[in-house]
């Protein structure tokens, strides 16, 4: 797993969207993290420091993983980019299909009351 800053992330990301614009899949992640070990984390509770929480990201392709880090402060700027990017590559999902019989057996059952 490769550890990129926020804006490589999202260029190698759009890369993987490309990749597997017609056949393939990417899964994103997004998870909680202090980035620091479980030990470090209760020793600095019992010291009464603050612990700062990041979000971790990660991507995968199902051979490639990378992932980033994001703190607070970059969150927002993060989010904005990383949502321009969902929409640009959601073209390529399959469309809904819609089941018809129940739409049809509902008129016939209330038509037999």
């Amino acid at each position: 797993m490769v550890l990129l800053e926020p804006d490589p992330f999202l260029n190698e990301l759009t890369r993987m969207f490309e990749r597997h614009k017609f056949e393939g899949s990417v899964w994103v992640t997004l998870k909680r993290s202090s980035m620091k070990s479980k030990v470090k984390r209760n020793k600095m509770r019992t010291a009464g420091e603050p612990i700062e929480y990041r979000c971790l990201i990660r991507a995968t392709d199902g051979k490639k993983t990378i992932s980033t880090s994001v703190g607070e402060k970059d969150h927002q700027r993060f989010q904005a980019s990383y949502a321009t990017l969902l929409k640009a590559h959601m073209t390529s999902l399959k469309k809904r299909e819609r089941k018809e019989k129940k739409k049809a057996a509902a008129p016939a059952a209330k038509a037999s009351l």
